[in-house]
């Protein structure tokens, strides 16, 4: 099965053989081509009755067509769509589909240059495969962002499912050694509106046993399509550390099909909130004067669930809001990893790195009293109230020349200190103690 990326506009929608796996959200309508930044009555009506067409010849629910053919002819009765701009009929279309159709594949976005590459029309500067390609390439094919958080948890970004053949694969490549070389895996797909199927199991392989049958894409009047995880994986197979999926209402479709993949292979855990509930692959029809709409033309089932997740979307295995999901997804990690710990060295280490991360998801308060109690100087340490929390100083020391702040860890007065992960301080019996990370005990400091 192979699949094309459409374009920069779309976000990386991708077809196979015109279906896709799409974002929920339009994309960014284009801005309005010379001779089409105003539309005529005569040309919306057009729009109109080339939309009614495609969901007759193409719509994966013949059932649904009269509700969302009379939500449109109530419409456009109405006046609400006596608009001049491509790009504010292209917005009050799309919620009348999705409202009446109660599918979030169904839309109408303008996109003048998609719409010429589709239609092979003269002034196509480019195909949509090189538009979209190139779009795939400047977002780094959707691997945003990769990180070593506290503990060795690795993090990886992805913003959308691009695909380029011959050279996204090399991108997920580098971003699987780097997840391989973590005690544990997040992958953030929260905000994540879709893409191409193909990423997804090209990412989805490297967490399941070769031949696996992932997924079977059905289509009226056409043989079903397997898809089943890959033999040969340059990066090799992740398998051992545990694997957290961060999801969201935002995450859509080929987003959904990877954490549905996680969730019904067991391969890991889904923390955030419920995704979308997008489901259908889809195709794009060019709408003259400068249109694509989307529609659902098929679905996907799952060899574990015998289903999918249209229309309810995949339920997290730990609901927490989406701001707090890599918090909560970092704390579990760190707590399964310090229970499975084969050293007291590696428990101190996961340990310390869960202090803090407990500490962002339900902030200590400390008393006003300690607070007021622990300023004062401290040998070459100067403790200070700054706002409604304290810093602390080292006057006179070149790698420490302003104050830095405290950070409550415990409400009984341990303290981070910003800027230096190595090192938390606390007070009691009228001393300050640096507890430092590579070692056993604190140092004692008496006060001055």
């Amino acid at each position: 099965m192979r699949f094309k990326l459409l374009s920069a506009a779309a976000m990386s929608l991708v077809l196979i053989g015109g279906e896709a796996f799409a974002q929920v959200q339009p994309p960014a309508n284009q801005a309005a081509a010379p001779g089409q930044a105003q539309l005529s009555r005569g040309q919306r009506d057009e729009v109109l009755a080339s939309i009614k067409q495609a969901v007759r010849s193409s719509y994966v629910f013949p059932d649904r067509a009269s509700a969302i053919f009379a939500k449109l002819d109530a419409a456009r009765r109405s006046g609400r769509y006596d608009v001049a701009s491509p790009n504010e009929l292209a917005g009050l279309i799309s919620g009348d589909l999705r409202e009446s159709s109660k599918d979030g594949h169904v839309y109408l976005e303008y996109g003048p240059e998609r719409y010429a590459a589709a239609t092979g029309a003269p002034q196509a500067l480019q195909t949509l495969s090189q538009i979209d390609a190139a779009a795939a390439r400047r977002a780094n094919h959707g691997l945003a962002a990769s990180e070593i958080l506290s503990g060795n948890v690795r993090y990886l970004k992805i913003t959308a499912f691009h695909w380029v053949q011959d050279e996204t694969g090399q991108a997920y490549d580098d971003a699987m050694r780097f997840l391989k070389g973590g005690d544990a895996a997040i992958i953030d797909l929260r905000g994540n509106g879709g893409g191409s199927s193909e990423a997804v199991q090209y990412l989805v392989s490297h967490f399941l046993k070769a031949g696996t049958l992932e997924i079977t894409f059905l289509q009226a009047g056409k043989e079903p399509v397997q898809t089943r995880s890959l033999d040969y994986l340059p990066a090799g197979r992740l398998s051992g550390a545990p694997l957290y999926v961060l999801i969201d209402e935002a995450s859509a479709s080929a987003a959904e099909s990877f954490a549905y993949d996680v969730q019904q292979f067991k391969l890991g855990r889904l923390v955030g909130t419920n995704t979308a509930g997008a489901a259908n692959n889809n195709e794009f029809k060019p709408i003259a004067p400068g249109f694509m709409l989307s529609l659902s033309v098929g679905s996907p089932v799952h060899p574990v669930s015998g289903g999918n997740w249209e229309g309810v979307g995949v339920t997290p295995d730990t609901k927490i809001s989406s701001a707090q999901a890599l918090d909560e997804a970092h704390a579990e990690a760190l707590r399964l990893l310090t229970s499975k710990a084969g050293s007291e060295t590696a428990k101190a280490e996961y340990a310390w790195a869960l202090t803090a991360v407990e500490a962002r998801l339900k902030p200590p308060v400390v008393s006003a009293d300690l607070l007021q109690s622990a300023q004062g100087g401290y040998r070459n340490y100067v403790v200070a109230r700054e706002g409604d929390g304290l810093s602390v100083a080292r006057p006179g020391h070149p790698l420490w020349p302003t104050p830095r702040k405290l950070h409550p860890l415990t409400s009984e007065g341990l303290f981070a200190v910003e800027g230096l992960e190595i090192l938390r301080v606390s007070f009691s019996n009228g001393a300050m103690q640096l507890w430092w990370k590579d070692e056993s005990a604190p140092r004692n400091i008496s006060r001055n």
